[in-house]
């Protein structure tokens, strides 16, 4: 289902559903982040804490989303391209951790990872139903929808890192999956960036033309 406006205008996230549905959001991955960070460092995994940060950084993404809602098309274009390269700087951060962790490989608790794993799985698919229907619209709105469906393929990963740490009684599989992370989370801020350059020069344009 398209959130577009049966005008055709696209949806900027100005309705009741929307924002209940934000607030549960931000809620789900403000508990993630406490839950998954500490299991990343009991378990020393780097993959656990990799994805601990993007809940961190979803929850706060997500609580300039709703407080953007309704405000002009250049507030939510520049906030969008914040969001966008405060992602990309994630993304580069946790390829330095990543390479840093390569000079002493260690092997983490896949047990922690599997369980730990699974319930972050979980709770984005929670976020993901929420947001089906509110999938399509602005910069602003469509960077909620691509970091909670990135997440739920980042769970996936990072689930199977714990099944293959385990079978190889190594840590590589768990720093090849934060690596991986890295380049999603870096593909979702150009994409999420690019959307936003455009709608800031079509508000330039409006703007120029109203003049």
């Amino acid at each position: 289902m398209s959130c577009s406006g049966h005008d055709g205008k696209q949806f900027v996230g100005e309705s009741r559903g929307f924002k209940r549905a934000l607030w549960a959001i931000i809620a789900i991955n403000a508990l993630m982040f406490i839950i998954e960070m500490f299991a990343g460092v009991a378990a020393g995994s780097q993959a656990l804490k990799a994805d601990a940060l993007d809940f961190a950084a979803d929850t706060a993404t997500y609580g300039l989303s709703l407080a953007v809602i309704g405000m002009p098309l250049i507030r939510r274009a520049r906030v969008a391209l914040l969001k966008g390269f405060s992602l990309a700087a994630m993304g580069l951060g946790v390829f330095g951790m990543t390479a840093y962790q390569m000079i002493a490989v260690e092997q983490p608790a896949a047990e922690i990872i599997g369980f730990v794993g699974l319930l972050a799985l979980l709770a984005n698919l929670t976020s993901i139903v929420l947001l089906l229907k509110f999938r399509d619209g602005d910069a602003n709105v469509r960077s909620v929808w691509l970091c909670s469906r990135n997440d739920a393929i980042g769970n996936v990963a990072v689930i199977c890192t714990s099944g293959a740490v385990w079978l190889t009684a190594s840590g590589w599989p768990d720093l090849v999956v934060a690596a991986i992370m890295a380049s999603l989370f870096l593909k979702s801020a150009f994409s999420i960036i690019n959307q936003a350059l455009g709608e800031l020069r079509s508000s330039d344009l409006s703007e120029n033309a109203k003049s």
